[in-house]
């Protein structure tokens, strides 16, 4: 019953990428913080967040961006996937022993500066907009600093949907069961 509320849960958050969104108020780093916290093995507390990364990328690159390539497009950064490995990674170190609210919310900030700075460097790193020097290093970030106040709000708000609505749930049906 856990294991299927947990990839309810994640499902419904990767559909919510897919709609129509606020810039950058994603529940990326929400969904790869909540599986690496609620999984018990770590290959899928790896492998479902990013086939839900993966899907919606899909559906994104080749159906509501579509007009912007040539072709089927399998993924557009492959900085974007570091990123949300690291941040699987963190929530592996962080939340998988013990997720309380206060470890949850340090580590959805901590999730956003890290996504932040490894997709910001890879678009340093492999476009050619910035020159590759430390000024165009430091261009980068702050033309991308519009963008970290949304996808904080973004993960904070999934988050504290993610692992609300599980213990809501999840306690709710325990109480019934208990009762009953």
């Amino acid at each position: 019953m856990k294991l299927r509320l947990v990839l309810i849960l994640v499902l419904m958050a990767a559909a919510m990428r897919v709609l129509p969104h606020w810039p950058n108020f994603t529940p990326l780093a929400a969904i790869g913080l909540f599986g690496a916290a609620m999984f018990q093995s770590r290959l899928v507390s790896f492998l479902v967040p990013f086939a839900a990364l993966f899907v919606s990328d899909l559906f994104l690159n080749n159906v509501v961006y579509a007009e912007y390539y040539d072709g089927f497009v399998w993924f557009t950064s492959i900085w974007q996937y570091l990123a949300f490995g690291l941040v699987v990674l963190l929530g592996e170190l962080a939340l998988s022993k013990n997720h309380n609210w206060a470890r949850v919310g340090l580590s959805t900030l901590a999730a956003s500066l890290l996504f932040f700075a490894v997709s910001n460097f890879g678009v340093w790193a492999q476009g050619g907009m910035y020159p590759k020097t430390m000024a165009g290093l430091g261009a980068c970030y702050a033309a991308g600093l519009p963008f970290l106040g949304p996808t904080m709000l973004g993960d904070l708000f999934y988050s504290t949907v993610l692992f609300g609505g599980f213990f809501l749930v999840y306690n709710n049906i325990a109480a019934a069961k208990a009762t009953a």
